[in-house]
């Protein structure tokens, strides 16, 4: 009896954390559990239930997906939409095909959408959400860079596709995200947010993909009784269709071969293979169970794995409190690329694989992009988590919520927590120092190298520190400190800008230091009169303004910075008086200028306006590609604005 007790509090546990971590990957596009962790306790989880014949009604065995949050319109499909039956045996994926021909294609990670066609139109578009019931995104779908809007057959058409965002769209995406923390960890996830925004703008500016991978409706067509027919069909009516091959139990080592090279190759994230009878009559004479349907399975690569050995954990504070650690181990080569470190996310983690210095640790990559660690084979668990923060020495402590521990720093004034400002001092629109990430101010600011602004500017006096950091040397070093000189003569409305005064963009940094001949000391000393008197600058912002140089540790700050920088007056362009008072808008890429941010300080200097979106306020759309469909070229086409050439900007107002 006992032993009966212990498996259901096993299934009780193990139903709760897997439908934790379900909540977090479908409906909060999060992670608290890498892939790999799931499929061995779902495992776990589905060999006691049949042992003990013991299953509670929300068991993720008999669960698909989650329930759909609610910012979106919701529907219930047509049709339940099921989980695939799955395997990381090629043997149990033979026995499946047996004597049937088959269709293999990639199981493709992004998210799933079921798209309505009427009458020749996409009118509807809807996310698998918990298989019964998902959220409509029909304006979001109709952003989808490759999905027709419009096709030749004028029945009802309902398919099924995957949306997905490629590696170099993912990167890209990333890339321009200064803030660390806020970089997405996966393509799947970045698509999953970009599908499930309320401005379709969002959507088409992510380049969100989608291939199509079945036909649920097609109203009085014949495909023959074939899958492929089906697919062949829906290629015709201009979707991009899953890539399959046919197969029989013979000719699956060959397929899979070809798969398993195709893969490195990919521009799209792939977890695996589905195998799909190509008779419709026979598989849907088979039926499902109550979770998934006989006629396909769905065959998991066996991720590549590596033993190596844990270095240490090193503890990396973030601009929210949050320490998280990171284990260093000795390189492997993994997929192709040589990894060193993987995040290993939280306490409970750490603790469950009973980390220590030295232990022998079998590590991969999460859909052969994300290192992480599978196993610990010695567990000696000697790591133990820090009892001072490694950047300001205050006492750290542990929070304990709904069963994941994290580590966290108590001090409100930790430089770590400070990263914000400091990625915003160093931004393009302040003072603009190339190269310099969040993650790098991290490292910096946690190795005690960097507490105020001024410190960033004597960073050349640090060399053998900097040169022996991890992803740091020589070259990255010069390349670094470069960005710097460069940086360390700017303009004062940069200053201002970069200092992190509330309600001081840009646009009122500029303002204030023109207004104010660009002295240093006379922007510092502005009064709320005087800086009411400069045009667009309400009260609201000269109070803030003036609060903000009222406390003394602002104007050391200042004061120091006034040391290490050297300011240039800016020129006013000839013929300004053109521009004056005139409002602009900027999109594309640009020829003639460095940027869209030199376009716009030129039009801000000589006394015209720079908006984000057009609007009635707009006098003209500045873009090279002049006929685009863009959403900004047809705003401004619907309000008669005129959109005009960079080159013919010039030839108008230079």
């Amino acid at each position: 009896m006992q032993d009966v007790n212990s498996k259901r509090e096993r299934i009780k546990e193990l139903t709760d954390l897997l439908n934790r971590a379900s909540k977090a990957y479908y409906a909060e596009d999060a992670e608290i559990m890498d892939n790999l962790t799931y499929d061995r306790l779902y495992d776990e989880l589905a060999a006691l239930e049949e042992e003990t014949n013991i299953r509670y009604a929300d068991s993720p065995t008999i669960r698909v997906g989650y329930e759909a949050v609610d910012e979106l319109p919701k529907m219930q499909h047509e049709r339940p939409m099921l989980s695939l039956d799955k395997t990381k045996d090629p043997e149990t994926l033979r026995s499946f095909i047996g004597e049937n021909k088959t269709l293999l294609s990639w199981k493709m990670d992004g998210l799933t959408i079921v798209l309505t066609y009427t009458g020749g139109e996409l009118s509807l578009a809807v996310t698998r959400g918990d298989g019964r019931i998902g959220e409509v995104v029909t304006p979001n779908a109709r952003a989808f860079k490759d999905l027709p809007l419009s096709i030749s057959f004028k029945g009802e058409l309902i398919l099924r596709g995957e949306a997905y965002i490629t590696y170099e769209d993912f990167e890209e995406i990333n890339r321009r995200i200064e803030d660390a923390d806020a970089k997405y960890k996966n393509p799947r996830n970045l698509c999953s947010g970009s599908v499930r925004q309320l401005n379709s703008e969002v959507t088409a500016a992510r380049n969100v993909r989608l291939k199509a991978f079945s036909l649920v409706k097609a109203e009085g067509v014949d495909f023959h009784n074939s899958h492929k027919e089906e697919f062949e069909w829906l290629k015709a009516q201009g979707f991009d269709v899953v890539e399959f091959r046919e197969v029989t139990k013979d000719t699956l080592d060959e397929a899979m071969e070809y798969f398993k090279k195709a893969i490195a190759a990919n521009p799209f994230p792939s977890d695996g293979l589905v195998a799909l009878y190509d008779d419709i009559a026979y598989g849907e004479s088979l039926g499902t169970t109550a979770k998934f349907p006989r006629n396909s399975f769905a065959f998991k690569w066996a991720d590549e794995q590596r033993a190596t050995h844990l270095k240490e954990i090193e503890w990396s504070p973030s601009r929210t409190g949050l320490i998280n650690p990171i284990a260093v181990f000795e390189p492997v080569e993994l997929e192709g690329t040589t990894v060193s470190r993987a995040s290993v996310h939280n306490l409970s983690i750490m603790e469950e694989l009973a980390l220590g210095e030295g232990d022998e640790i079998l590590v991969y990559k999460a859909n052969m992009i994300i290192p992480q660690i599978a196993e610990n084979r010695t567990r000696s668990g000697s790591c133990r988590p820090p009892e001072y923060c490694p950047v300001c020495g205050s006492a750290t402590h542990i929070k304990d919520e709904n069963g994941v521990k994290t580590l966290f720093c108590g001090n409100p004034d930790c430089p770590a927590k400070a990263i914000k400002s400091f990625a915003l001092f160093v931004g393009r629109e302040a003072v603009n120092i190339e190269g310099i990430s969040e993650a790098i101010l991290e490292k910096l600011i946690g190795a005690g190298l960097i507490s105020t602004f001024a410190d960033i500017f004597r960073l050349k006096d640090h060399r053998s520190e900097i040169t022996e950091m991890e992803g740091f040397g020589e070259k990255s070093f010069e390349k670094l400190t470069a960005s710097i000189e460069k940086a360390r003569k700017t303009t004062l409305a940069r200053l201002i800008c970069g200092l992190g005064i509330p309600n001081i963009g840009t646009a009122a940094a500029r303002l204030i230091a023109n207004a104010f001949d660009n002295d240093p000391e006379k922007v510092m000393d502005a009064d709320v009169d005087e800086l009411v008197a400069v045009e667009g600058i309400g009260e609201l912002t000269a109070g803030v303004y003036k609060e903000w140089w009222a406390k003394e540790k602002n104007r050391e700050a200042y004061r120091a910075l006034l040391d290490v920088m050297e300011f240039e007056k800016p020129e006013k362009p000839a013929g300004n008086s053109l521009l004056a008072g005139k409002t602009f808008v900027i999109t594309g890429s640009l020829n003639h200028y460095e940027n869209r941010n030199a376009l716009k300080e030129y039009i801000e200097n000589a006394g015209g306006k720079v908006a984000g979106s057009v609007s009635r306020k707009t006098d003209y759309l500045i873009n090279n590609d002049a006929a685009s469909a863009s959403s900004k070229n047809r705003t401004a086409a619907e309000l008669g604005i005129p959109v005009i050439t960079e080159d013919k900007f010039n030839e108008k107002f230079t």
